[in-house]
C-alpha cells in the first residue's frame, strides 16, 4: 500500500511539472543578403534581433558585417524561438546620384518572418514600411497582411500600383525586373541631392508621417520628393551604376527605373518648388536675368548676369548683339562661357555649380559718327539696337524664356 502511495505521489508531481518550451523553433545555418541604399560599403556593422509573436525584442541578437562593396552580408547560426527577427545595417554607402561614397553613415532596417528564408536584402523599402507594419501589427494585422499593406501605402505616395509587388526584403536594385527597378526608382528620389542627415530625417518623417494611416499628409515632404525626381538627371545615374558594377566586377543590368520616375513627376500632385530664381541684383549691378526690372542707361552701364540654381539644376544663357561685352578674367562666379559666334553675334554661358552665380556684364549704346567731308565736322548720333537674352534651364533644348533689351539714348 506503502508503495502504491508514493507511486501516485510521484504520478502527481510530474504531471504539475511545467512543460519545457523548445527555444531552437527555427534554425538556420546562414542567413545572406545585401544592403542597399546604393550598395552599402565594406565593414557595414550589421545586428540581426528575434522578437517575439508581439514583436518586442527578446534580447537574442548576431552580429556579421558587411563583406565587400556590393553590400553582402551573411549571419551563421542562427538559433529562434521565433521565426521573426528585425535586421539593421549601420554604415556608409555608394550614392547613386553624386557618384561617390556617402560623407556619414546611414542606418536602415528590414523586418522579416524567416519561417520560409534564407536570405533577405535590407532596402529603402524595408526602412520605410517597418513603423507602420508594427502599428498595424499591434491594431489586429497578421505580419503578412501588414507587410502588403504598408508597401502597397507607400508605393501610392509615388503615384505606384502593383498588387503583386514583391515583399521588401526581396528586391535587389542590382538585378532587372519590375519590382526591383521600383525599388531603385523610390530609392533614388528619396536620395536626390541631399546630405545623409538630410536624407536620413527625410525618411524618418516619412515614417513617422505614414504610421497611423498610411497616408502622407505632410505637403513639405510631398514638395522635397518632386523637388528632388525633377531635379535628378536618371541618365546620369544609370550611367553611375553601371561604371560602379563594372568597377565591382559584377555582370548586371540596371532595371527600368527611369520611368518611374517620370511617371512621379507627370502624375504626383505635390508642388514643385525648386525653381532656378533670378535675384534684382547681383554683386554688379542690375540682373540682366530678372524679367521684372526695367534697365535704362545712358552710353553705358555693368550690370549682373545672376541666377540662384537649386542643388542638381543648371543653367545656359545665350547674348545675342553687337553692344555689350565682358571682362574675360573673372573668379569665383559659377559660370563659363563659349566661343563668340560671328555670324549670330552670340555667346553662350553656362553655369559651373549651383547656388549663387553671377559675372559681370557691359552693355552700351550704339552711335554712329557721321563726318562732313567738306567741313571735316563730325557729328554723333545714337542708334536704337537691342540686346536679346535666351535662357535654357535645365537642359532645355528650346529656350525657357527670353528677353529683349532696347538700348537707346
Amino acid at each position: 500500500m506503502k508503495s502504491y502511495v508514493l507511486l501516485l505521489m510521484a504520478i502527481v508531481l510530474l504531471s504539475c511539472e511545467p512543460e519545457k518550451s523548445n527555444d531552437k523553433e527555427l534554425t538556420l545555418d546562414k542567413l545572406n543578403g545585401f544592403v542597399q541604399k546604393g550598395p552599402y560599403l565594406n565593414g557595414t556593422a550589421l545586428i540581426l534581433s528575434e522578437l517575439s509573436g508581439d514583436f518586442s525584442a527578446t534580447g537574442r541578437t548576431f552580429n556579421a558585417q558587411i563583406l565587400d562593396n556590393k553590400g553582402t552580408f551573411e549571419v551563421y547560426n542562427i538559433d529562434l524561438a521565433s521565426p521573426f527577427v528585425e535586421v539593421k545595417a549601420d554604415g556608409y554607402y555608394y550614392n547613386e546620384v553624386t557618384n561617390e561614397n556617402s560623407s556619414s553613415q546611414l542606418t536602415l532596417f528590414a523586418l522579416s518572418d524567416l519561417t520560409d528564408r534564407t536570405s533577405l536584402n535590407i532596402n529603402i523599402l524595408s526602412h520605410l514600411e517597418r513603423s507602420r507594419v508594427l502599428y498595424l501589427i499591434h491594431n489586429g494585422k497578421t505580419f503578412n497582411e501588414a507587410k502588403k499593406q504598408a508597401q502597397s501605402e507607400i508605393l501610392k505616395i509615388f503615384e505606384i500600383e502593383k498588387p503583386d509587388m514583391s515583399s521588401s526584403e526581396s528586391l535587389d536594385i542590382t538585378k532587372e525586373g519590375e519590382d526591383n527597378a521600383i525599388l531603385l526608382a523610390i530609392s533614388v528620389i528619396l536620395q536626390g541631392y541631399l546630405s545623409v542627415s538630410d536624407l536620413s530625417e527625410l525618411i524618418a518623417n516619412i515614417s513617422t508621417d505614414i504610421r497611423e494611416d498610411g497616408i502622407l499628409n505632410s505637403s513639405s515632404i510631398g514638395t522635397q520628393l518632386i523637388n528632388n525626381a525633377r531635379n535628378i538627371d536618371a541618365g546620369v545615374i544609370r550611367a553611375n551604376l553601371e561604371n560602379r558594377y563594372e568597377a565591382l566586377g559584377m555582370n548586371t543590368a540596371v532595371p527600368d527605373f527611369e520611368s518611374y520616375i517620370q511617371n512621379f513627376i507627370e502624375n504626383s500632385d505635390f508642388e514643385y518648388t525648386a525653381f532656378i530664381t533670378y535675384p534684382a541684383s547681383g554683386a554688379n549691378g542690375l540682373n540682366l536675368l530678372d524679367t521684372t526690372n526695367t534697365i535704362s542707361f545712358s552710353t553705358q552701364g555693368i550690370f549682373s548676369l545672376a541666377a540662384i540654381l537649386p542643388e542638381g539644376s543648371n543653367l545656359k544663357v545665350k547674348i545675342v548683339g553687337s553692344s555689350w561685352f565682358f571682362p574675360a578674367f573673372q573668379e569665383n562666379t559659377g559660370w563659363t562661357y563659349g566661343d563668340w559666334n560671328s555670324e549670330e553675334k552670340s555667346r553662350i554661358f553656362t553655369s559651373t555649380q549651383t547656388g549663387e552665380i553671377d559675372y559681370r556684364i557691359f552693355l552700351e549704346n550704339a552711335y554712329v559718327v557721321n563726318c562732313d567731308s567738306v567741313t571735316q565736322i563730325c557729328d554723333t548720333t545714337y542708334e536704337s539696337i537691342n540686346t536679346t537674352i535666351y535662357v535654357y534651364e535645365n537642359d532645355d533644348t528650346e529656350p525657357t524664356w527670353s528677353r529683349v533689351i532696347h538700348h537707346k539714348e
